[in-house]
């Protein structure tokens, strides 16, 4: 396997390498995604996809970046406060459709492209599919029937 510390130093990273269920994640500490992207497709990284996440109340957002790197995921976490966060499409061909979905599902504009909104249902607003939204008042629980 893939000795993953000359990686870590290349993006001078602080923390180690972390290995959980089967993905090696590293905090990318002030690392933008688009230099994490150069540095990655430099050693001939394959980006798998994007994962995210409403954080609770007002925290924003959280997008694990996935890379594999010769049969190794590699993950990378970006916590996000508002709802932008830089594309990387003009570096990696193969994000377009995850920030697509992520946008429709989630309201993150991610700067520096423009896209066709996908629009699961007509007259969906993005954000809508998946982003938290108060939840209704529970209904009243069925009295149980006298047998």
């Amino acid at each position: 396997m893939i000795d993953l510390e000359p990686l870590r130093q290349t993006l001078g990273a602080s923390d180690p390498w972390i290995e959980s269920r089967g993905t090696h994640w590293l905090n990318p500490d002030t690392l933008s995604i688009r230099e994490l992207t150069v540095a990655m497709n430099a050693v001939g990284a394959r980006f798998v996809t994007i994962t995210a996440y409403e954080l609770a109340g007002t925290q924003g957002f959280r997008l694990e970046y996935h890379w594999d790197l010769k049969g190794r995921l590699l993950g990378f976490p970006f916590a996000i406060s508002g709802n932008t966060f830089q594309s990387i499409y003009d570096l990696c061909e193969a994000a377009d459709w995850i920030e697509r979905e992520v946008h429709e599902g989630f309201g993150i504009e991610f700067t520096g492209r423009e896209y066709e909104p996908l629009l699961l249902r007509a007259g969906d607003k993005t954000g809508v599919n998946l982003r938290e939204t108060k939840a209704p008042a529970a209904a009243p629980a069925q009295k149980e029937v006298a047998k």
